[in-house]
């Protein structure tokens, strides 16, 4: 068997789940079908409140942070979204294209010696009771034990899995290109009876929470177009006539870097999981990219499986644990859908629908509404059902500044290596996990400050936490470690023999 794990897919997602796989030294490797990993045009801008704290996780986000902007990018219908009060490390967005997004998990990859097999993609597979034999578009074949698709949102792995994608057809569509242009257009946004277009440029700085484009180098467009377009690939003379259209001239666009066209089609696959196939990011769900939200849902898809799958692979959690990937980023995405395609209603032209944004602009600017509609567009609420107990059960660890008996620590660093810890706040020696000890750490600390979380404010201070790899609270102690076995169980396999 050549890799443990094949991912179809080098994008965001297929990246972020190789270094997650590599972690917990899986043998894994990509199949991408780009000759490198450069991006034609910068694609996606952003990143949020809660993929920087995942990164962070990792040890990794200065990397990113170093390069981007910090920026507002939480936001509802048009309606920026204030998160600076929340307490996290990063209270912000951050600007940041996704051609630098990829090189920069492409180098962390790197570094984790991921093998990427690239100038091909997979074609097909056959899957049995213990690997699956996957075909590559150059006639060669592998045999992993599991098979992902990350291989966007006409995900072949998806298809030739049989899975569904339900949804919903697409009612608008735009085209996004970089281009040179013998005119200079107003750069900026403009809302019209047609929809929402706008002109920029890759380079640009904030400044005082304005976006100031670079006055030279190609011009980013963006421009709805009358009706949707069609489904194959959009040429200079469709992005011609679209500009026409709406500002009567194209501005005399040439030499285009690249053109995409997007729509608000809506759809998310039935299962994310068959067997030993699995899909994450767009392959698992598609949506129109208002808010930024694509990418970033991608990347906690693929930190919520690497450790599931790897403890599947190294044989310590039964099968059965993969289900609860499903379980659990299903939900986000299926929220995620609702909230743009609402986000598309209210970015309607017409009188009516401009009545309803006024309303839903008003109630955002109250302290309640903004506080949760932040949290869920940041990623910052994110809570997997889990069960009754601790508001802290299944929602994200903070990154609280602990005292141990080796000095200060950050909950995030214990968390670079992609371990689960078991927090002890309470008596030192007050826990005993010899029977998982090779598998989760055990750290005694204090805490002194208080415990918040966004949008729900203060909680009650727990004596003892298990913190899952990806960062959400899996048991909570409140003077008492009882369930904790079963916990340890549920998430990091049955205990191992004496």
């Amino acid at each position: 068997m050549e890799h443990a794990v094949v991912i179809a897919g080098g994008g965001p997602t297929g990246l972020m789940l190789a270094g997650e796989l590599a972690l917990a030294a899986v043998d894994v490797a990509i199949v991408e079908r780009r000759d490198s990993q450069d991006l034609a045009g910068s694609r996606a801008g952003g990143l949020h409140a809660r993929t920087i704290e995942v990164l962070d996780q990792r040890g990794i986000a200065d990397r990113f942070l170093s390069e981007g902007k910090v920026a507002r990018v939480a936001g509802f219908a048009g309606v920026p979204l204030d998160i600076s009060d929340f307490p996290t490390r990063h209270p912000y967005g951050l600007g940041l294209w996704q051609n630098h997004i990829e090189r920069i998990l492409a180098d962390w990859v790197g570094e984790l010696e991921v093998p990427i097999h690239r100038g091909r993609e997979v074609t097909g597979f056959v899957q049995d009771d213990t690997g699956v034999d996957v075909e590559l578009s150059d006639g060669r074949s592998l045999r992993p034990a599991f098979l992902v698709g990350c291989d966007g949102g006409r995900s072949v792995v998806r298809k030739a899995a049989g899975i569904e994608f339900p949804g919903w057809d697409p009612t608008t569509s735009s085209l996004i290109a970089e281009a040179e242009m013998a005119d200079e257009p107003e750069l900026g946004i403009r809302h019209d009876a047609v929809g929402t277009h706008a002109f920029g440029r890759e380079e640009y700085e904030i400044r005082d929470g304005e976006v100031v484009f670079s006055d030279h180098g190609p011009v980013r467009v963006m421009v709805t177009e009358e009706h949707v377009g069609p489904t194959t690939e959009p040429t200079l003379r469709d992005l011609s006539e679209a500009l026409i259209a709406v500002y009567g001239t194209d501005y005399g666009i040439h030499d285009p870097t690249w053109i995409s066209r997007f729509t608000d089609m809506s759809r998310q696959a039935a299962a994310y999981r068959d067997r030993r196939v699995l899909l994450a990011g767009d392959a698992a769900h598609v949506h129109y990219p208002v808010g930024g939200q694509g990418l970033n849902i991608g990347v906690q898809d693929a930190v919520n499986l690497g450790w599931k799958l790897a403890q599947v692979v190294k044989q310590t959690s039964p099968q059965s644990l993969l289900d609860t990937y499903h379980a659990e980023r299903h939900p986000v995405a299926a929220r995620v859908l609702r909230n743009t395609m609402a986000q598309v209603a209210l970015g309607r032209p017409d009188d009516r629908t401009k009545a309803a944004g006024e309303v839903v602009s008003e109630f955002l600017s109250m302290d309640e509404p903004r506080r949760r509609f932040a949290a869920d567009m940041s990623g910052l609420g994110i809570h997997y059902d889990l069960g009754e107990g601790h508001p802290l059960l299944g929602r994200r660890m903070p990154d609280l500044d602990l005292v141990t008996g080796d000095g200060p620590l950050r909950v995030f660093t214990l968390l670079h290596e992609a371990r689960p810890a078991l927090l002890n706040l309470g008596e030192p020696g007050g826990f005993d996990n010899t029977p998982w000890a090779n598998r989760v750490q055990l750290i005694d600390a204090t805490y002194q400050g208080a415990w918040e979380l966004p949008a729900l404010g203060e909680v009650t201070a727990p004596t003892a936490v298990l913190i899952r790899p990806d960062g959400y609270v899996a048991w909570v102690g409140e003077g008492t470690r009882l369930r904790l076995d079963d916990a340890l169980t549920t998430w990091f396999g049955p205990p191992a023999a004496a």
